[in-house]
């Protein structure tokens, strides 16, 4: 019996959120036996689904480019989570690729994520966790037939519908979000409005 068919499928697009970022929290008298001296921070980075949900049914692999100074500064994840802890006293840029299914047929996927260890918040205090994690949707366009029913044997990691800790970003966040950008929008027009009517009452003030 003949397999599942490689034929792309038109008009067909077939999306998978994801989020990935880092956290890392600034070591104390307990640190790692390994770590440099000079390091000052653990982190961890990440790709993961939006509740956790596992995500290796398409992503075989990832791999991680570290800073040069790291030894073996290319760290390949195989299986989930997929995810790299390490220690650290600077920020930089870290290359992330995504490794599909073989069966997919489809691209390394390769991105930058800028490495936070410290707050934005300078009141923040120093020992709290840092975060700086970014929400994503992973779009297959026009999917092979084989990819797509891998797919489509997962209900597609759909956020929450409410934000929680452990699961900021949702259906809430995303309407909250949508409303501030309306507000945003009509306090532009409201100030365009206003700058409008001055421009107005200098025109009129001319002999």
């Amino acid at each position: 019996m003949a397999g599942p068919s490689s034929k792309r499928i038109k008009t067909i697009s077939v999306s998978r959120p994801i989020i990935y970022g880092n956290t890392a929290r600034k070591m104390g008298e307990t640190r790692p036996p390994n770590a440099p001296a000079e390091h000052t921070h653990i982190w961890t980075i990440f790709l993961r689904g939006p509740q956790n949900e596992d995500i290796s049914y398409y992503i075989k692999q990832v791999v991680f480019k570290l800073h040069d100074t790291y030894p073996n500064s290319t760290r390949i994840i195989n299986a989930p989570p997929f995810e790299l802890t390490e220690t650290g006293w600077g920020e930089f840029d870290i290359n992330v690729k995504i490794h599909f299914i073989e069966e997919a047929n489809e691209k390394v996927l390769s991105f930058y994520h800028r490495l936070r260890l410290h707050p934005y918040d300078m009141t923040q205090p120093s020992q709290e966790e840092i975060k700086s994690i970014f929400y994503d949707e992973l779009v297959f366009n026009e999917p092979n037939e084989q990819f797509f029913q891998t797919l489509m044997t997962k209900p597609g990691n759909l956020l929450p519908s409410n934000k929680t800790d452990q699961c900021p970003f949702s259906k809430q966040l995303e309407i909250e979000e949508i409303d501030r950008i309306n507000d945003g929008i009509k306090e532009v027009d409201k100030q365009i409005e206003e700058l409008k009517g001055k421009v107005a009452e200098k025109l009129e003030e001319k002999p």
